[in-house]
């Protein structure tokens, strides 16, 4: 049986997923704490910050052949002493408008709920294929 905190969470996988297909910086700013900290899969450059995640994403908006990001969570775990929960899934990379696959691989996000929302705090992600 899918907990409260867990459904919450997938959903709001499925808005940043959304987000991202959409383009939609707007929404994006939301899921993420104002520290977050993002590790990307293949160079493992660090994104500090929702500001700097939201310039990157700005950035890969606008790129000629963009990509598509897709996260597909396999497992949540909700902490039962801390509003915090770790997701682990799957993540693809596909040119905008196509099927065609750029990379792919596995990633963890910690998230933490602030009043009622989840949002993301830190994720890390490995490029596999």
């Amino acid at each position: 049986m899918t907990s409260s905190p867990e459904l919450a969470i997938r959903l709001r996988r499925a808005d940043f997923n959304r987000a991202l297909a959409e383009a939609d910086l707007n929404a994006i700013g939301p899921l993420l704490a104002p520290q977050t900290m993002l590790v990307t899969g293949s160079d493992s450059a660090v994104i500090s910050g929702r500001k700097a995640q939201l310039q990157a994403w700005k950035r890969e908006f606008a790129a000629a052949k963009r990509a598509v990001y897709t996260r597909t969570p396999e497992n949540i775990i909700v902490s039962p002493v801390e509003p915090i929960a770790m997701e682990h899934g799957r993540w693809q990379g596909v040119t905008a408008g196509s099927d065609h696959v750029l990379a792919s691989g596995s990633y963890s996000a910690k998230w933490r709920q602030i009043g009622a929302d989840w949002i993301i705090e830190a994720e890390i992600y490995v490029t596999l294929a």
